[in-house]
């Protein structure tokens, strides 16, 4: 487990999440079903006793063996933890445009979502019609499944920090942000001037990491799980933040 704390913020003095409660933002998960309930197990005894909530940063399917079960265990979190924030990852937004239009976004199936239709069952997978393929996927997906994933939202905001699955665009005030931007952007967020940078700080995932990232404005939690095994939510605490890891 990962244990290093910081408290870093701005001219403004360090950033703070609300009196009371803790947050652990889960990176991505990416199908790994078993390595999230590892994860969910370090958490349920690191909270033991605090008043807490869970923040998935998005990517729950494709690449890994076991989006089905991923689905399955966040359908049922939502159940039992109400309080729990889903974000959208632009997996989730890539198969849901399989879904919708198969020809069109076949470049999902080679994105990871070829592993994702085995997760339901579906094979053979090469040589057939994407739209085979998707009439298949949408018969054997349980229907609280694809109500989840249309329900995903973009960005959450606690305390001084925002949540989103890849970031954001430099110098566009939130509200004016594009969906694609915030499920997609890359190298113009990682590089954004000081100038530019939200009043929050960003806690992300969406670009794998060897080791957790915190720069200070923004923080990165993706640490790829489905090549390595491990998955990283960051606590955050009053001033405080920590990795906690597989």
């Amino acid at each position: 487990m990962l244990g290093k704390l910081f408290e870093k913020k701005g001219s403004k003095g360090a950033a703070q999440i609300r009196t009371g409660m803790r947050i652990y933002a889960i990176g991505d998960v990416h199908g790994c079903s078993g390595i999230l309930d590892d994860l969910l197990q370090i958490i349920a005894e690191d909270a033991e006793n605090t008043k807490h909530r869970l923040i998935f940063l998005g990517d729950y399917v494709d690449r890994g063996p076991d989006t089905k079960g991923v689905l399955d265990q966040l359908v049922e979190l939502q159940k039992t933890a109400p309080d729990t924030v889903f974000l959208k990852g632009n997996h989730e937004a890539l198969m849901l445009e399989f879904l919708a239009a198969p020809d069109a976004t076949e470049r999902w199936l080679d994105w990871g979502g070829d592993e994702t239709l085995q997760s339901y069952g579906i094979k053979p997978i090469l040589g057939r019609r994407n739209e085979d393929l998707a009439t298949d996927l949408k018969a054997q997906m349980p229907a609280e499944h694809l109500s989840f994933l249309n329900n995903l939202t973009l960005t959450h905001q606690e305390g001084d920090y925002l949540f989103v699955h890849a970031g954001l665009r430099p110098g566009i005030a939130l509200d004016d942000q594009k969906e694609e931007d915030l499920l997609w952007i890359r190298k113009k967020f990682h590089k954004m001037s000081v100038s530019e940078r939200p009043n929050q700080i960003v806690v992300h995932g969406h670009q794998p990491v060897e080791k957790p990232v915190d720069v200070g404005w923004r923080i990165d939690v993706d640490t790829g799980a489905c090549w390595s095994g491990r998955l990283t939510a960051v606590a955050l605490e009053g001033t405080t933040r920590r990795f906690i890891s597989t």
